[in-house]
């Protein structure tokens, strides 16, 4: 049995370095960890880049310099999960700017294609209001969203 919390390794094509320096630059409570080099006769270019390792919010991380055969998809996302509209705005700007851009229901792409979810306090609550009507209204609110308005997802879900 693993004593030891999960690592997420994120494949790169190589910018793993770039990226990890980039989330710690988002997100405040973060450090940066060992970085590994190609070795001579290893798949990749000898002395660059292979892996750096980070860590932000107590989530580890190793960015992997691996090539172009599997860019990200929206399949896997990261939540964050934000104290406050304030703390919801600055991730929501700070992962669109610079080259993300804007999805649907909160998701946003960051520059490196990475998927994140940026969730304001009570949007949960909302669409898993125990009146199914009112999570229903919240939620149908919320479809019609890019950055979520947790205020205009209450008036959808009171308007029952």
């Amino acid at each position: 049995m693993a004593s030891n919390p999960f690592t997420t390794c994120l494949w790169f094509d190589g910018a793993a370095e770039a990226a990890a320096d980039y989330y710690l630059s988002v997100f405040k409570d973060g450090k940066r960890g060992r970085v590994g080099l190609y070795p001579e006769g290893s798949p990749g270019v000898a002395g660059e880049v292979m892996v750096v390792e980070f860590e932000i919010n107590g989530q580890k991380f190793v960015g992997l310099n691996g090539g172009p055969q599997f860019p990200f998809t929206e399949a896997v996302s990261f939540q964050i999960h934000c104290a406050d509209d304030a703390e919801a705005d600055y991730y929501y700007e700070a992962l669109t700017g610079d080259g993300g851009q804007e999805s649907a229901c909160g998701w946003v792409k960051d520059k490196f294609g990475l998927s994140w979810q940026v969730i304001p306090a009570g949007a949960i609550e909302l669409i898993s209001d125990p009146d199914p009507g009112r999570a229903a209204r919240a939620t149908a609110a919320m479809m019609k969203m890019k950055k979520l308005d947790v205020t205009e997802m209450r008036r959808a879900a009171d308007a029952g």
